[in-house]
């Protein structure tokens, strides 16, 4: 069984009349977690297991970089890792309307540090760094519609991979 957007969204339509924080879901390909962030759901997803097929490689070798799809960091010429958004959409840079954004320019992140959201079909998708380091640039404005090949922010890694 594969969970479509449209089954996502009917499950987040339930959450929401309830006082549930959390719901995990599992299959034989994939788990998915919904998780309330006050009046947002966080939509989380995690493949289990892949079909036999070759994905088409996205290609960012003007940054010094090829990457697979739906990967969200690749490491340019420079040596700053460019983070990408995990799926196309709205990119947001703080939790909700009027918070604190997730990170700055200067901000210390690990690799799984949230540094955004993209909302995409109305379920918020973390946008996670990549890499342990700084924060150097943040690429998208607030609210911008994003691809999955464009750089939502560039991180410089420490030494060590922790930040």
């Amino acid at each position: 069984m594969e969970l479509s957007q449209e089954d996502i969204a009917e499950i987040q339509r339930l959450l929401e009349a309830s006082s549930y924080s959390e719901l995990i879901v599992e299959t034989a390909r994939e788990r998915l977690t919904l998780r309330r962030a006050g009046d947002v759901w966080i939509q989380e997803t995690q493949a289990l297991a892949h079909p036999n097929y070759i994905s088409p490689l996205r290609d960012d070798t003007s940054q010094g970089s090829v990457q697979g799809r739906g990967t969200q960091a690749a490491t340019t010429e420079d040596g700053l890792v460019n983070v990408f958004p995990p799926l196309p959409g709205t990119f947001y840079r703080a939790p909700k309307p009027g918070a604190d954004p997730f990170v700055e320019v200067g901000s210390l992140v690990n690799a799984d540090s949230v540094v955004g959201i993209i909302e995409t079909m109305k379920l918020m998708n973390p946008a996670r760094a990549g890499a342990a380091g700084t924060i150097v640039e943040i690429c998208a404005a607030n609210g911008q519609l994003m691809e999955e090949a464009e750089v939502l922010m560039r991180v410089r890694p420490h030494a060590g991979g922790k930040a």
